[in-house]
């Protein structure tokens, strides 16, 4: 049976990514750099992105759960990948014949860890976040006998800011760690990398800016963008002047306008909140969101576009720091809102 081909597109560049990777491994010093490749990838596609970054010598993955790691183990040696959210009781048996290593976060999962039969591990230390670790007023000396610990790590809360908490975060953690025998030592993520050599001590953790997100104002300039959205012109219309647009009517037309329908919504992670912020181009021409973001289709003002015509392709702009300002919504959910209708093409 013939294959349809899906209306919306990512385009992909898969150098910058390796660009932008070599550059936080040399901004990371003396330090390896791993790459977190958690929520597939940050939408893009955890497999492409872990066989694109170990072709480039990456050898430290980062995921959340253990079917994220159990869909990459066959593209790189399971050893080298991470589970960051631990073990939960019925983990442990998957673990070991996975292979791939548990951060354990509570006492709790240390001690269920050592009851599995322990094995290779990485403990993670709250020093500030109170989200995932082991806090400072649970420390017990005598918990972490026996484990085999390769990396010690804890995770800045607000890296992306200059602001005391940082240095509160490093000296908790180089007091809790003093007392913990581990190979390697972590804690800085992407924005941790630009504080500087203090903050990078064995592997740093960058996400956010593998995947073209400036996460701190110097990274301008270093980091590349990655991803480029586009979407096919369903509909093309004139329409008059106080006519409406969409949900609700909140757009209603100032004149006689050419507007074109698109076939890209939230459920594809381009989010109500673009309605009268966002907009798309095609040679160089803007081309504005009118009217409420829908489930599946945006409407556009297309009158600087006279040729375009129904089957069209535009391109949406989809600066990450710009839509981030526009929307409110974080570089973060930009990436991993992305849904999966799109037809992702690597270049």
């Amino acid at each position: 049976m013939a294959e349809a081909s899906p209306p919306v597109r990512l385009h992909l560049d898969g150098d910058a990514l390796v660009a932008n990777w070599r550059a936080l491994a040399k901004l990371s010093g003396r330090a390896t750099a791993g790459a977190a490749v958690k929520a597939d990838g940050y939408g893009l596609g955890a497999r492409e992105v872990v066989s694109q970054l170990s072709k480039a010598k990456c050898q430290d993955f980062f995921v959340a759960h253990w079917a994220e790691a159990a869909a990459i183990a066959d593209i790189v040696p399971p050893a080298q990948i991470s589970v960051l959210n631990g073990v939960a009781d019925g983990d442990v048996a998957f673990a070991r014949q996975l292979g791939a290593i548990p951060f354990l976060n509570t006492p709790d999962q240390i001690a269920r860890w050592k009851e599995g039969g322990g094995g290779r591990c990485h403990v993670m230390l709250d020093t500030g976040i109170n989200r995932l670790g082991i806090g400072s007023e649970q420390m017990n000396t005598a918990m972490f006998d026996g484990l085999d610990i390769d990396i010690l790590a804890s995770h800045l809360a607000s890296a992306d800011e200059d602001g005391p908490q940082n240095g509160r975060q490093l000296a908790l953690f180089a007091e809790m760690g003093s007392v913990i025998k581990a190979r390697r030592r972590s804690l800085a993520n992407s924005a941790g990398i630009m504080l500087g050599a203090n903050y990078h001590f064995d592997l740093t953790r960058p996400g956010l800016s593998l995947y073209g997100g400036i996460a701190r104002p110097e990274m301008q300039g270093v980091i590349q963008p990655v991803v480029q959205l586009s979407a096919r012109l369903l509909q093309v219309r004139r329409l008059e002047a106080g006519d409406h647009v969409g949900y609700n009517a909140t757009y209603t037309c100032p004149t006689q306008m050419r507007v074109g329908t698109i076939s890209i919504g939230y459920a594809d992670g381009y989010l109500r909140a673009f309605a009268g912020n966002g907009s798309a181009c095609n040679q160089g021409r803007e081309l504005p969101v009118i009217g409420r973001v829908s489930m599946d289709l945006v409407t556009l003002d297309i009158s600087t576009a006279p040729d375009l015509k129904e089957g069209d392709w535009v391109e949406i702009n989809y600066d990450l720091a710009k839509a981030s300002r526009a929307t409110g919504f974080s570089l973060y959910e930009l990436l991993t809102n992305l849904g999966g209708r799109f037809e992702r093409f690597w270049a």
